[in-house]
């Protein structure tokens, strides 16, 4: 369950528990009360801190924060103090989960910046420089990174997220949630992308009306199937097995489906590895994802892909997309196919 500082007083976490929840997402998003107001959260940094010392005492080790940085401002320095305050503070800590700052539409900052308002964001270089920062320091605590923006102790990895990004069906379910799976009660072959109404008043009214409150459904194509199944699985350490890519694929391999030569330029770089586990990137190219995927993009579009997917359909899940505020992956990909939904830490509904 993903919950805001706000909202986690003891005695509610103690009910969630008693109801069958098990883990529970903190959305703290910064230690300082000014950069709080200035995302416009309702919370303090005391608060957030109070929070999190609560849901640690009826969750031991199944709490995730979530962090944000690249916010106005803000500098290597005081973010790496900020690390080590939520480590100090928080010894039992199972997960981590960081997203850059991206000023989305809607929101407070993204107003702001549209006046023509300087909001002192952290350039490229400094956003870099934190970002590998925080992998350092998480890492030496104990948590480890296993996706971009996502760090977990030994056993407290999203089990839920892992779903998207091993390209499993799922199943979109309230306001604004995405869902990726295979309709074979109405005859359909090929995984569908579904998404449902953002709104939740309106989202209610239609599944009132008319018993759900999905707004679009789209057949995917082969070949958008192997770009979401590639730009979500490198984005875990581990990449893509053979074996999975052969789930979707068919007879194309990765070694054919990546052969061009910008791939071997990332290979030879120390960026990408494609070898007999797969493909996955390198501790240096989960960093800089964002700037290799159109290139991989590219050498999929590059084959003929046949019109039918494999027959390799499974059991479905049933999850909710999880946003993230004005927060963005580090290396947040563009979404493919319908889009994306990004995701936190958060468990299943």
């Amino acid at each position: 369950m993903e919950a805001n500082p706000c909202s986690a007083a003891t005695q509610r976490l103690v009910d969630f528990r008693a109801a069958g929840v098990n883990r529970i997402s903190l959305g703290l998003q910064a230690l300082s009360d000014a950069d709080l107001k200035t995302l416009g959260r309702d919370h303090t940094a005391e608060e957030g801190v109070q929070a999190l010392a609560t849901a640690s005492a009826v969750f031991p080790g199944h709490v995730s924060a979530d962090l944000m940085f690249g916010r106005p401002g803000q500098h290597p320095d005081s973010w790496e103090q900020e690390l080590r305050a939520l480590l100090g503070s928080a010894s039992t800590l199972g997960h981590v989960s960081l997203y850059q700052l991206t000023l989305e539409r809607g929101t407070e900052l993204f107003a702001r910046a549209a006046r023509g308002e300087p909001l002192a964001l952290p350039d490229a270089d400094a956003c870099a420089e934190m970002y590998n920062t925080a992998r350092e320091i998480l890492s030496q605590a104990g948590l480890h990174q296993y996706e971009v923006s996502n760090f977990a102790r030994e056993g407290a990895a999203s089990v839920h997220n892992q779903s998207y990004w091993l390209g499993k069906p799922y199943i979109g379910v309230g306001p604004g949630a995405h869902g990726r799976f295979v309709a074979r009660g109405e005859g359909a072959a090929e995984r569908e992308a579904r998404v449902q109404t953002l709104e939740p008043e309106y989202w209610m009214r239609e599944v009132e009306r008319h018993g759900h409150g999905t707004r679009r459904r789209k057949p995917l194509s082969p070949p958008e199937v192997l770009e979401e199944v590639l730009v979500m699985g490198l984005r875990m350490n581990r990449g893509i097995t053979h074996e999975r890519w052969a789930r979707f694929s068919g007879d194309v391999g990765l070694h054919e489906a990546l052969a061009s030569p910008e791939v071997q330029r990332f290979q030879d770089e120390g960026l990408l590895m494609l070898d007999e586990r797969g493909v996955r990137a390198s501790w240096e190219g989960i960093a800089v994802l964002d700037a290799m995927l159109p290139d991989l993009l590219l050498a999929l579009q590059r084959h003929r892909w046949p019109l039918a997917l494999p027959q390799h359909l499974g059991g479905q899940r049933v999850g909710r997309a999880q946003g993230g505020g004005e927060a963005g992956h580090v290396c947040g990909t563009a979404g493919v196919g319908d889009g994306t939904a990004g995701v936190g830490d958060g468990t299943t509904v």
